[in-house]
């Protein structure tokens, strides 16, 4: 496992979530919700992987149940090249299947109504993201996750 803190991201239509993991990469935390269309969305992003000396973005990679582009992968994507071209450290994105949904469940669980849940479902979401990217670099011993030139190419 490498050593060093990620950024994982949730890029959502409205609102894109953040989460952080320690710098032995053993568990993801919630950082913040940044509203996507805020004109400082990706100097925020800066600023987080300056402030807490990231060495990787890991960015959710929604694809259908059968694995295919979804109309929110163009947006992930988008997001994803745009903070590649910002930063000089690697962009990865990673199959974020029903994480959403798997977000909203634990969120229920809490007792917590839908509408309370809506400013922090994104930063779940994105939580979820980077701990499955975590376990999986964990349980294979290599990083996991597409660089995004390879995902933008496909």
């Amino acid at each position: 496992m490498r050593r060093g803190r990620r950024l994982g991201i949730d890029a959502g239509k409205a609102r894109v979530g953040v989460a952080l993991c320690d710098p032995d990469g053993l568990l993801a935390t919630p950082v913040e919700t940044i509203q996507r269309e805020d004109a400082q969305l990706i100097s925020r992003l800066v600023s987080l992987v300056n402030e807490y000396d990231v060495i990787e973005i890991v960015v959710g990679l929604p694809l259908n149940l059968s694995g295919n582009h979804t109309p929110s992968t163009a947006d992930a994507l988008a997001l994803a090249v745009q903070i590649d071209e910002a930063l000089d450290i690697p962009v990865v994105m990673i199959d974020e299947r029903l994480t959403t949904v798997s977000a909203h469940a634990a969120l229920a669980q809490t007792g917590k109504k839908q509408r309370a849940t809506r400013s922090v479902i994104d930063q779940v979401a994105a939580v979820m993201v980077l701990q499955h990217a975590l376990d999986s670099e964990r349980a294979s011993g290599k990083p996991a996750g597409i660089p995004v030139s390879e995902v933008k190419d496909a």
